[in-house]
C-alpha cells in the first residue's frame, strides 16, 4: 500500500510540474481533461485501489476478532486438520501398490454393464470429484446427488445416510447398483481379474479360482442372478466376495489421497495467527469478514459445519423439501439399519479390524426417531463450485440454500432442527461472499490413466 501511495503522490507531483498546480488539473475543462482522459483514469484507478486496499486491511486485522473467535477460526482452518486416521478395516489403505491399482480401477469404464461408467463418471476430478448433477447418472439415474469425495477418509459414515462405515465398503455399493455400474458381483470379480490379475496378485495375493462361477451370479439383480448366486458353493461365494471386497479396498486406498489445498480463508487465518503482513492472497474484504462473522454467529452455520472439514459428519434433519418423483427417503433412519446389516461393514468377515476397533458400529444409534430424514452435512470446502445443493439437488444456488435456512420451514417428515434466522438480503450476500473464500485446489494421487 505504501508503494501505491508514493506512486500517486509522485504522479500528482509530475502533474503539478506540467500544469503549474494540482488545482489547475482539477479545473481543466471536461472537454480537454474529463473522465476519459488517461491521467484521470490512472489517478482514479489508483485511488480506488488504495481505498480497496485500506478496506481489506481494515477487515483483515486481528482487532476485528476476540480471542475466543480467533481460536474458533483456527479450528476451522486446514492447518488444524489432523493426519489421516488409520482404517483398521482395510490393512491395504496406505499401500502404494494398492493406491496405484485403486487409481486405475477408479477411472476404468470397462467396469460397468455398458462400458461407459466409471467411479470418475460421478466423481469427476475436473469437477471436484462430483458431477454437478442434481441426481447422479450412471447406467441409469440415481435417486440422490453424488457426494464429493475429498476428505472422506475422516468420516466414520459414508453416503448421505451413512449406510456404509468405510470408504472401501462405500466403493462397493455403486458397482452392483442397477442405476450406477450395474454389474453382478461375479462379473465384476471376473472383469477385474481379466484386466488386473498381476496387479491384484501383487497387492492381495493369489485369488481363488473363479472359473466355475457364472458371470451373472450375484446376491442382487434379477432372479437369474440371485438363483445362480444361491447355487454356488460357500467357498465359491467367498472367493467372489474376497475379490469384490479387495476391489473396494484398492479404490479406497486411492480415494484416501484426495485432499484439499489451502483456500483464501485458510491463508487469512494463518496470517491472523502469525501476525503476518497483509497481502491480497491472505486477506478478506469487509463483506467477506462480515459473512464469516455471520457464519460463526447469527447464522449458526458452524453448529453443523464445524472443524477444518466444515462438517460435523453427523446427521441432521434440516427440513429439506422432498423432490417429486423419487422414492420415499427416510435418510439416516434407514441408513443406520442398512449399515448394521451390511456383510462388508467393520464387523463383517471381510473387514481387517478387530471387533473392538469398530467403535462407531458397536455404539450406533439406529432407532432414534430424530434420524428420520436426517442427512450428513457435506464439507463446505469448495461449496461454491458445486451447485446444485442438498441430497437430491433441491436447491440450485447458495442463495436458495441460505434462504431455506433463513425461513426454516417445517420438515416434510420428522422434525427439523433449524429455527428461522431472519437474514436480510445484505446478510445473505455476505454469507455467500464468505463461502466463496473456502474454494481451493483439490489434490489427488497420480494422473488420469489411459486405457487402450
Amino acid at each position: 500500500m505504501k508503494v501505491a501511495i508514493k506512486f500517486i503522490l509522485a504522479h500528482l507531483a509530475s502533474c503539478r510540474d506540467r500544469t503549474g498546480s494540482v488545482e489547475t488539473l482539477r479545473k481543466e475543462p471536461v472537454t480537454s481533461q474529463g473522465r476519459d482522459h488517461p491521467t484521470t483514469r490512472l489517478v482514479n484507478g489508483l485511488a480506488l485501489m488504495l481505498l480497496f486496499s485500506s478496506l481489506t486491511i481494515q477487515a483483515s486485522g486481528r482487532a476485528n476478532w476476540t480471542e475466543s473467535e480467533l481460536t474458533l477460526l483456527r479450528s476451522l482452518a486446514l492447518s488444524s486438520l489432523p493426519p489421516l486416521p488409520a482404517d483398521p478395516s482395510n490393512r491395504f489403505a496406505d499401500s502404494p501398490a494398492a493406491v496405484e491399482l485403486g487409481r486405475r480401477l477408479f477411472f476404468d469404464r470397462r467396469l460397468s454393464s455398458n462400458g461407459k461408467v466409471a467411479c470418475a463418471s460421478c466423481h469427476d476430478p475436473e469437477r471436484g470429484f462430483q458431477d454437478g448433477r442434481a441426481l447422479a447418472k450412471g447406467v441409469g439415474r440415481a435417486s440422490r446427488r453424488a457426494m464429493p469425495l475429498t476428505g472422506m477418509a475422516y468420516s466414520p459414515w459414508l453416503f448421505w445416510d451413512g449406510r456404509k462405515d468405510s470408504q472401501w465398503s462405500q466403493a462397493l455399493g455403486p458397482l452392483e447398483n442397477s442405476n450406477e455400474h450395474n454389474l453382478s458381483r461375479g462379473r465384476l470379480a471376473k472383469l477385474v481379474l481379466a484386466y488386473y490379475r498381476p496387479e491384484y496378485r501383487a497387492v492381495f495375493g493369489a485369488p481363488a479360482d473363479l472359473t466355475a462361477v457364472p458371470e451373472n451370479a450375484g446376491p442382487l439383480g434379477n432372479k437369474s442372478a440371485r438363483r445362480a448366486w444361491s447355487r454356488l458353493q460357500d467357498t465359491e461365494r467367498d472367493g467372489v466376495n474376497r475379490v469384490f471386497a479387495n476391489v473396494g479396498k484398492a479404490i479406497a486406498a486411492y480415494e484416501r489421497g484426495i485432499t484439499w489445498g489451502e483456500s483464501r480463508f485458510d491463508a487469512y487465518v494463518r496470517a491472523l495467527w502469525d501476525d503476518a503482513p497483509v497481502r491480497q492472497e491472505n486477506s478478506l474484504s469487509a463483506t467477506e469478514v462480515a459473512g464469516l462473522k455471520l457464519f460463526i454467529g447469527k447464522a449458526h452455520c458452524v453448529e453443523c459445519h464445524r472443524g477444518p472439514l466444515f462438517s460435523d459428519l453427523d446427521f441432521h434433519n434440516t427440513g429439506v423439501p422432498i423432490r417429486p418423483g423419487l422414492p420415499r427417503d427416510l435418510g439416516r433412519l434407514a441408513g443406520a439399519e442398512q449399515v448394521v446389516a451390511d456383510e462388508f461393514n467393520c464387523l463383517g468377515p471381510y473387514s481387517d479390524a478387530n471387533p473392538e476397533q469398530c467403535r462407531e458400529l458397536n455404539f450406533i444409534n439406529k432407532s432414534d426417531p430424530r434420524l428420520l430424514r436426517a442427512y450428513k452435512p457435506p464439507s463446505l470446502r469448495n461449496v461454491a463450485e458445486r451447485p446444485p445443493y442438498m441430497h437430491a439437488g433441491q436447491f440450485p444456488s447458495l442463495q436458495a440454500v441460505i434462504g431455506h435456512y433463513s425461513r426454516a420451514p417445517a420438515a416434510p417428515e420428522g422434525r427439523s432442527e433449524i429455527k428461522p434466522l431472519h437474514l436480510n438480503g445484505a446478510e445473505i450476500r455476505q454469507l455467500i461472499a464468505f463461502l466463496k473464500t473456502l474454494s481451493g485446489a483439490i489434490l489427488s494421487p497420480g494422473s488420469v490413466p489411459v486405457f487402450r
